[in-house]
């Protein structure tokens, strides 16, 4: 089990923990050039991101494989980066119709962490191991750790404890020093340099992370087939709003009325990927489930297959 041994002498060596030069006179700043420090600053995040992608898609990879083979994607962390987390998952089953369980967010503190701040519960390595012990997490799972400076105990138990099962392990953090490195498979460390806030992990730290965390799972559900085109044809419509942009999406892909995208998106019981592939096939709903299982759920497949034939 990992212990908590960071001191101060190791934690303020950080890049996480390091002053920005480019606003070291930020408090004596008119409201603009505080604004435009913190702009100019959040500039680099997206090249940052962008120097690793290659790690990003490796991970991604093991993501699908594991989603194709029953596995789970969690992710894990303190603060900040354990509410993107949960944030990452709570938006994968409304935009993309999958289980609620198929992508799990886990914050040191539990709920109340997710609106109030709970910072003793991250030296805690014992609780992480216990979340994803109660959900059983098993080695076809993917536990993705975040957190921007790396030292996490809550972080680094879960991580080996997932490690040891011989699960796919990976780790988003903005130091190079990243303890988290140490115990998985996908290193992905975001060089985001020092805060503008020193400290301040929230800003630059955190929106790497966001951005790094849209990455993996919108292209895992693209690669499983959950997007047509750039289209989310897997959406549940558990709303008035999200019932009209079925029916809009039925007809733009298909070309269809909007009456027969209203029949369609009905007899589909309001499946509008379904629905989608009962008009361009001119099939039943029971014939479209079997050409999509057969497809994997990509509409493309089916789509070219027809056009080969």
């Amino acid at each position: 089990m990992t212990e908590n041994t960071l001191n101060a002498e190791t934690l303020f060596g950080y890049t996480t923990e390091q002053r920005n030069e480019g606003s070291k006179n930020i408090d004596s700043s008119t409201t603009l050039e505080i604004v435009t420090i913190i702009n100019n600053e959040d500039k680099k995040v997206a090249g940052a991101v962008g120097e690793i992608l290659v790690e990003i898609a490796a991970l991604i990879d093991d993501i699908v494989n594991s989603f194709r083979n029953g596995g789970r994607l969690f992710y894990i962390g303190a603060g900040t980066s354990g509410r993107l987390g949960v944030l990452d998952a709570s938006e994968c089953p409304p935009t993309y119709g999958v289980d609620p369980g198929m992508v799990v967010g886990l914050i040191a503190g539990g709920r109340d962490a997710l609106t109030s701040s709970i910072e003793a519960a991250e030296d805690r390595a014992e609780e992480g191991v216990a979340e994803l012990k109660h959900h059983g997490f098993t080695a076809k799972d993917v536990l993705v750790g975040i957190t921007a400076s790396g030292q996490a105990p809550y972080v680094l138990g879960a991580l080996d404890y997932a490690r040891n099962l011989g699960s796919v392990t990976g780790a988003i953090s903005c130091n190079a020093n990243s303890k988290t490195f140490d115990y998985v498979n996908h290193k992905l460390y975001v060089n985001v340099g020092p805060e503008v806030v020193t400290g301040s992990t929230r800003m630059k730290s955190g929106t790497a992370q966001k951005l790094v965390l849209n990455m993996l799972t919108t292209a895992s559900m693209v690669r499983i087939g959950k997007v047509y085109k750039n289209l989310m044809v897997d959406l549940k419509p558990v709303n008035h709003k999200l019932i009209l942009r079925s029916i809009r999406l039925i007809s733009e892909v298909t070309g269809c009325s909007k009456e027969q995208a209203e029949e369609a998106f009905a007899a589909s019981k309001k499946q509008p990927k379904l629905a989608i592939v009962m008009v361009l096939m001119g099939v039943g709903a029971d014939e479209a489930e079997k050409l999509l299982s057969e497809a994997n759920g990509h509409i493309s497949s089916i789509v070219n297959t027809r056009k080969v034939d």
